[in-house]
């Protein structure tokens, strides 16, 4: 089912705007309060806490999972709703900005990123197309497009180099993506270069995605969804 998102009101100055989005039969007002669950949990809180919380969507992440229980004991599981107790909508990240942020060590090459497992050391690769494969072993709602996350500052270079990759990323992870009762988000990158950016999106838009995020403008973490 695709995703919906229905325009209620708009600042004309600000352009802060706040809309519905409506899948599965739910609506879900945005923006939202998205609390994070990384490794399958919002510490410190029970799933009726969250709901009570008016959480509208949980954010789990792709490179936490695979490593530590692994997306197979997940799926084995029933995926991330049963293995939560959470019958609420969940996203999973790709595990682009993790690569980037906790992999000590590493290699960014057109097949996708190697490095070592932070916990014992082994080689890993990561690729649009294992990604995806995990997220649909996880079973989220919301399937975030490997990108790569770059560091600032960055030359206008190397950032439109990246811009290119992610988009090439993208293609190749929606190519594979068959994930029942999922949809695929692409992945806004550019740096703080406008243009870029406007190119990722324009790009993103024609490969005709179920929505886009707004990546990370610089080296701290930040999503935006729509």
């Amino acid at each position: 089912m695709k995703l919906q998102f229905e325009l209620v009101k708009k600042e004309e100055n600000t352009k802060a705007r706040l809309g519905k989005i409506i899948y599965n039969g739910k609506t879900y007002e945005t923006p939202m309060f998205m609390p994070v669950g990384t490794q399958g949990t919002v510490k410190t809180l029970s799933p009726e806490e969250v709901k009570d919380a008016k959480a509208g969507i949980i954010l789990a992440n792709t490179y936490h999972l695979w490593l530590r229980p692994g997306d197979d004991v997940i799926k084995e599981a029933g995926g991330l709703h049963k293995f939560m107790n959470y019958d609420g909508p969940i996203l999973t990240d790709s595990g682009g900005f993790q690569v980037f942020s906790l992999a000590k060590r590493k290699d960014i090459t057109e097949e996708g990123v190697h490095f070592k497992n932070q916990y014992n050391g082994d080689s890993l690769l990561l690729t649009p197309e294992k990604s995806i494969e995990i997220q649909e072993n996880l079973g989220s709602d919301i399937v975030m497009s490997f990108d790569e996350c770059i560091g600032y500052p960055a030359t206008k270079e190397y950032v439109k180099q990246s811009v290119e990759r992610t988009l090439r990323w993208a293609k190749r992870g929606k190519d594979v993506f068959k994930g029942k009762d999922q949809i695929l988000f692409g992945i806004v990158q550019g740096g703080v270069y406008e243009d870029l950016r406007k190119l990722c999106a324009t790009k993103l838009v024609e490969m005709d995605f179920d929505g886009y995020s707004i990546g990370r403008r610089s080296n701290r973490s930040c999503r935006k969804c729509y």
